[in-house]
């Protein structure tokens, strides 16, 4: 049916105005369509069903001639209008008017002005996003109290805290699997059902829907350990170089699992959709994808070439080794001073994180043997290559890169590694490079300028290994409530401080704009 338009109206609201006005039409506006209270909103609960078959959907309608409901689907209101010569109801879905002796919706600019007076008035006092902040009532507030299985979350509160199972060299996922489950922005995403599955012919495939149930069991406020092999066997069938039960490495897993998360939000199961995998607007590239800058500079005429790539996460070296040290050395490096680590017999030195990110976005001369085809000299010449961030992510993952592979040598650095719990990235932007391909940036750079508050950090997750390349076991310490440290080692979370978390042998580093940060 379509709507009458213009300025003419159906003769039955003529009639109406002429006679009662709108009063009614406001009323039932204020009650049932836009409620503006507690009382309206229990009103509306109690008395929204049709009075012949029971039903609150198929579109409900209210008779404004009298105490009537009858729903559209079932055609009650439409009889009632004709058995009672009742014209007019009002469309509780969509505030429009029925005129059932015309058959079709009806239009008026009286009409119209008030159905817009009534929104506007239940938006007063309203979030920005529209939703209505919600006030309990003192019957509401006593239920709440005696509920003895309401999931409250308070400052004490371990809701959203619950172990993993183990099920065979499994550590390094059940690390992982922690870390995303106390993501705030995935957290919120999942629990609020915003999930729709577009693999419609395959949903016991697809690993979002699996992410979506653990949120819900985590949440749940059960105890209890949970057995993760729903999402082992979907990581083993979409990931298939991580099949098996030998020991994986984290942070191979944390990209498998982002790609396929990822690719299963597209709905697309066996990588056919072949455009880059970061230009989607995605949960998944919401929160984690950034955007590294490559600056290639010419030697001969300073021009520049300037390349962005999609980032999930930023790998950093360790910096370079000491010396060949011998027994004597690593004796007195690693017992007495205890400022540097012995592995294979090679002295590191202690760093931290942000001397790791000065090494990675510093320039790199890439050699006589490395020259490129400058684009504005049109000739091959050697060149410097800057890396810096030109885009942030809403999470920030750091790999600190511990384990080395060369011919030569297999091995893992235990190095110690400083790492904050605040961090401000202004100083590594793509922004602050000058002329001569450096950063200007001041001694006390990394401390928080108002200027710099939507670069700043906290970190909420650290991943962290022991022992050698060959045999080892993956831990994680992980972030509840704003200040709350826990520690997790597969079914077994004990309680952690700050300091546990920053002494920490730390292989995965994930930070959290502040910005956006909210309990």
């Amino acid at each position: 049916m379509g709507t009458r338009a213009g300025g003419s109206s159906c003769p039955h609201v003529v009639a109406l105005k002429e006679s009662r006005g709108l009063d009614t039409f406001r009323i039932i506006l204020s009650n049932f369509v836009y409620c503006r209270s507690p009382r309206a909103r229990r009103l509306k609960a109690q008395s929204c069903i049709c009075h012949d078959c029971g039903t609150t959907a198929d579109r409900l309608h209210c008779c404004l001639d009298c105490v009537y409901f009858g729903c559209y689907g079932n055609q009650h209101i439409q009889e009632h209008a004709k058995s009672h010569r009742h014209h007019l109801a009002l469309d509780l879905s969509y505030g429009v008017l029925l005129c059932g002796t015309c058959g079709d919706y009806v239009y008026d600019e009286d009409v119209n002005k008030v159905l817009h007076e009534e929104k506007y008035r239940a938006t007063q006092g309203t979030h920005a996003n529209g939703t209505v902040a919600w006030q309990p009532s003192s019957n509401e507030l006593n239920l709440l109290q005696h509920n003895p299985k309401r999931r409250k979350i308070t400052h004490n509160s371990t809701i959203g805290l619950r172990g993993l199972i183990n099920l065979g060299n499994t550590c390094f996922m059940n690390c992982i699997v922690q870390a995303l489950m106390h993501t705030p922005f995935l957290r919120d995403f999942f629990l609020s059902d915003k999930h729709e599955c577009l693999m419609i012919q395959s949903q016991n495939h697809c690993l979002v829907c699996e992410m979506s149930r653990l949120f819900q069991e985590f949440y749940s406020g059960c105890r209890s350990p949970h057995v993760p092999f729903k999402l082992l066997h979907l990581v083993w069938t979409h990931a298939r170089h991580l099949a098996g039960y030998e020991q994986q490495d984290a942070h191979e897993f944390f990209i498998a699992a982002l790609d396929v998360l990822h690719r299963h939000c597209k709905g697309d199961t066996d990588h056919t959709n072949h455009h880059n995998p970061h230009h989607c607007n995605c949960i998944i590239d919401q929160v984690f994808t950034g955007g590294l800058q490559s600056d290639v500079t010419c030697q001969a005429c300073l021009g520049v070439s300037t390349t962005v790539d999609p980032f999930w996460d930023i790998s950093l070296d360790l910096g370079t080794h000491l010396a060949q040290a011998d027994s004597q050395d690593i004796l007195t490096a690693g017992f007495l001073t205890g400022a540097s680590a012995i592995t294979n017999g090679i002295s590191y030195t202690s760093t931290s994180l942000t001397d790791c990110l000065k090494r990675f976005t510093r320039p790199e001369h890439l050699g006589s043997s490395a020259k490129i085809k400058c684009s504005h000299c049109h000739s091959y010449q050697e060149s410097t290559k800057q890396l810096t961030m030109k885009k942030l992510p809403v999470v920030a993952c750091f790999h600190l890169k511990r384990f080395e592979h060369s011919t030569k040598f297999r091995r893992k650095i235990s190095t110690f590694v400083s790492f904050p719990v605040e961090l401000d990235l202004t100083p590594f932007m793509a922004h602050r490079r000058n002329g001569l391909d450096t950063f200007s940036i001041s001694p006390g750079e990394m401390c928080p300028t108002p200027a710099s508050n939507e670069n700043r950090y906290s970190l909420f997750a650290v991943v962290n290994h022991r022992g050698s390349i060959d045999s080892g076991h993956y831990t994680c310490f992980i972030r509840q409530h704003r200040d709350q440290w826990f520690r997790c080692e597969d079914d077994i979370i004990t309680k952690a401080t700050v300091a546990d978390v920053v002494n920490s042998e730390g292989y995965l580093l994930f930070y959290h704009k502040q910005l956006v940060e909210y309990e």
